[in-house]
């Protein structure tokens, strides 16, 4: 029970901060939305745009939306130092990643609240049934993202070309993620159940394995 307060008052404090400045959500969403409405136009044969193009500028979207978000919130932490504080309060290292995490995954999930209308909209696709699916695909991409993103934002925030590491070392992670994001968006739209369950599975078993990793070295890494 004191670990859960510990984690949600760390995430509590990150999400009040973006409550009052809104900075990054809105980055975020504008972002997402400028990849959608570019793509949509570029994605045209004979004057529709073509559906296959939907899981890829989907996640394209929301992992380049999520990057940029994922820095800012680090850089907040770097700029006021407060991570240090985090790091030296008498709070186990592993509610500090949980809390963080959290916040993370949400501001991820907004991106997506913003990025799969969009591109159901431009690219008019009429998801039916699927809808819940989808769903659940969105979250468990969105909480890797999160779980990978903040182990490694966390472990370079100190780095002077953070911004610039952070890509290198974070999108090979999230290559599987993506992929199975990805595929079992297409798999939904085609209605392909069987596919969709597949990479559904795969992307729980990834949540799971990372979540695993990053709770046995988030202290380790960032001591470093």
């Amino acid at each position: 029970m004191q670990f859960a307060r510990l984690v949600f008052a760390v995430a509590g404090k990150d999400l009040r901060v973006e409550l009052r400045s809104r900075e990054i959500v809105y980055t975020m969403g504008l972002f997402a939305a400028v990849i959608v409405v570019v793509f949509s136009f570029a994605f045209v044969r004979n004057q529709a745009a073509l559906i296959e193009a939907v899981p890829g500028v989907a996640w394209a979207a929301v992992v380049f939306a999520g990057t940029i978000g994922l820095g800012r919130a680090f850089d907040r932490e770097r700029e006021g130092d407060t991570m240090r504080a985090l790091l030296l309060a008498p709070a186990p290292r592993l509610a500090v990643f949980a809390g963080k995490a959290i916040a993370v995954a949400l501001l991820v999930f907004a991106v997506e609240a913003v990025a799969l209308p969009l591109c159901l909209l431009f690219f008019n696709v009429d998801l039916g049934a699927a809808v819940g699916h989808l769903a659940l695909v969105l979250v468990l991409g969105g909480i890797g993202f999160a779980v990978v993103g903040t182990v490694f934002a966390a472990m370079l925030l100190r780095t002077q070309a953070r911004d610039v590491l952070l890509p290198v070392v974070l999108y090979p992670i999230l290559v599987p993620m993506i992929m199975a994001g990805t595929k079992a968006t297409a798999a939904l739209l085609s209605g392909n159940t069987g596919d969709a369950w597949f990479w559904t599975k795969f992307l729980g078993a990834y949540d799971v394995a990372f979540i695993l990793v990053a709770t046995w070295s988030f202290e380790a890494l960032v001591i470093e």
